[in-house]
């Protein structure tokens, strides 16, 4: 390995790069990788004046994660995630050279790695919403009704796709126009339902769920499969996609998009977050709030299109 650092630390790195090609079968772009990241690690330390493996301290393997994310005179700032993976090498090596006696300690074990951005959900335009719900009951089939009734529950309450599927016949109050959905941890919540899900439920209860239940043993689910059954997590998923490709909606499309989209709609339209964070079922407010990030985001491109004074 060419570096500037001290022999005994290049030789401690190359007998660590060595077992994992050895011993531990690591790919060539793994090794290659972690070549690479020791290398600049290896540097580091030579500019610290740090000659063994032992004169490593918590404090240095901290300065040399602080100066991944700031950059320097030759190297550009990583982000959360290159920087986690530089990291992990650091401490492979140290857990290794502290497990086979090149030194007393472990000076990296205490130093974590940094936790990536958290992405921000994607919502759909509305009107994207609107043409897979206009999709989902246009042959008007029993399967059509049952679909349209489906997907508008789940944009019309945000609910996820196993609360939906888990709902049976008396969680809906149509009177009330309230769902009562069971969340995770046995968590349950009631949350309204908006006119246009009501409908396609009343279309649905009236004209398609008897025929799929006479196929069936008898359930009280709210959502049946053409077997008469409970309709799974994964057909919901399909139904959908098949939408969603029927009205010509591409991208990643899924149960959770629909959930995104009504929490980021909400939002927009001017609810209160804390209101959102009730119908989504969320236990900490500090979820919910990643989707202020996006009508922010939203705020920002629009003032930046119409603000006379926004642009150059």
């Amino acid at each position: 390995m060419t570096t500037t650092a001290t022999g005994t630390l290049a030789r401690a790195v190359t007998t660590y790069l060595d077992h994992l090609a050895v011993e531990r079968g690591s790919a060539a772009n793994t090794l290659s990788s972690y070549r690479r990241d020791l290398r600049r690690y290896l540097a580091f330390l030579d500019a610290r004046g740090v000659e063994t493996v032992d004169g490593v301290t918590t404090e240095v393997v901290a300065d040399f994660l602080v100066g991944l994310r700031t950059g320097d005179d030759e190297h550009p700032p990583l982000g959360a995630s290159s920087a986690a993976r530089t990291l992990v090498a650091v401490r492979g090596f140290h857990r290794f050279a502290l497990r086979d006696g090149l030194a007393v300690n472990d000076p990296a074990a205490a130093v974590k790695p940094p936790t990536p951005a958290k992405r921000l959900p994607k919502a759909l335009p509305l009107s994207d919403v609107e043409a897979i719900l206009d999709a989902a009951g246009a042959p008007g089939t029993t399967l059509s009704l049952r679909d349209r009734a489906l997907l508008e529950v789940l944009y019309g309450t945000g609910a996820r796709i196993s609360e939906a599927v888990g709902l049976d016949v008396d969680d809906v109050d149509r009177t009330q126009g309230t769902v009562w959905l069971r969340g995770k941890g046995g968590k349950e919540r009631v949350v309204p339902v908006g006119s246009y899900a009501l409908e396609a439920l009343e279309a649905y209860l009236v004209r398609a769920r008897p025929d799929l239940v006479t196929t069936g043993s008898g359930t009280p689910a709210l959502f049946l499969n053409a077997r008469g059954g409970r309709l799974s997590r994964q057909s919901a998923w399909t139904v959908l996609v098949r939408c969603a490709d029927r009205a010509g909606v591409t991208g990643d499309v899924s149960p959770h998009t629909l959930r995104h989209s009504f929490a980021t709609h909400l939002l927009d339209g001017g609810a209160d977050v804390r209101v959102v964070q009730e119908l989504l079922g969320h236990a900490s407010v500090t979820t919910t709030q990643i989707y202020t990030l996006v009508t922010v985001d939203n705020l920002r491109e629009a003032f930046a299109l119409a603000h006379p004074r926004a642009r150059d």
